[in-house]
C-alpha cells in the first residue's frame, strides 16, 4: 500500500524517486559519493538499510523505519534534547533531499525542485516480498540495460555482501532471509518471477 503520511516507525518501506520531469539526478561520480555520504549523515540514524541502488534519474531503497525508542537511543549523545524531540523520519528525508538538492543545484547552476513530490514510499507488510525486493532493487540497472550483471554496478549495495568492509547495510538481516550467501548470488541471476514487482520499475 501507497502510503504519502508520515513514515511509521518500526515499518518497512520500499522508497523510490526520481528527478523532476526524468532529468538526472546523478552526472558525476561524486554525486553518487555526495549523496550516500548526506544519506550516512541524514538517514542511517533512523533506518536500518536492508537494500538501496541508484540509477542516473531515479533511486530505489529498502529500509526499516527505526522505533522511536532506538532513534532516541542512536542519536542522545549528538543532538540536544530539544532537537532531539524534531527528529522523525519523515522530516529527515526532507533534510536529506534539500541537502543533495542544494549541492546539485549549485553544481549544475540551475535552482527549483530537483525531485519529484512527494517521494513514493510503500509498506512492506509480506516478509515473502522482502526477498523479491532486494533482488529487484539490485538488477534494476540490469533491467535498464545499463549493465549485463547486478556484479558489475558500483552505485549498489550488492557488492556490500561480497566483501569484509564496513558498510551501514544490515547484511545479516538480508541474507537470513536467503538460504546462504550462495543462493543469495544465484538469485539475482536470474529473472524476477514475481511479476507483481514490475510496477515499481521506473522508466528512464
Amino acid at each position: 500500500m501507497n502510503s504519502f503520511g508520515p513514515l511509521e516507525y518500526g515499518q518497512v518501506y520500499h522508497i523510490f524517486n526520481r528527478g523532476v520531469n526524468k532529468m538526472d539526478i546523478f552526472r558525476t561520480s561524486a554525486n553518487y559519493q555526495y549523496f550516500l555520504h548526506q544519506y550516512n549523515n541524514y538517514i542511517d540514524p533512523v533506518v536500518d538499510t536492508f537494500a538501496w541502488c541508484l540509477l542516473k534519474n531515479h533511486f530505489h531503497l529498502l529500509v526499516r523505519v527505526k522505533t522511536l525508542d532506538e532513534i532516541f537511543k542512536n542519536l542522545s549523545g549528538t543532538y540536544q534534547p530539544d532537537r532531539l524531540q524534531r527528529v522523525t523520519p519523515s522530516r529527515q528525508f526532507s533534510h536529506f533531499f534539500n541537502a543533495y538538492a542544494k549541492a546539485f543545484n549549485k553544481q549544475e547552476e540551475r535552482s527549483g525542485a530537483l525531485f519529484e513530490r512527494p517521494f513514493q514510499r510503500k509498506i512492506v507488510d509480506n516478509e515473502a516480498y522482502y526477498r523479491q525486493l532486494v533482488i529487484y532493487i539490485h538488477q534494476n540497472p540490469v533491467h535498464h540495460k545499463l549493465i549485463d550483471s547486478a556484479d558489475d554496478y558500483p552505485w549498489a549495495s550488492f557488492p556490500c555482501f561480497f566483501n569484509m568492509e564496513p558498510t551501514r547495510v544490515a547484511k545479516e538481516r538480508v541474507l537470513s532471509w536467503f538460504d546462504s550467501i550462495n543462493s543469495f548470488k544465484k538469485l539475482h541471476k536470474r529473472e524476477l518471477a514475481d511479476q507483481s514487482l514490475m510496477r515499481y520499475l521506473m522508466d528512464i
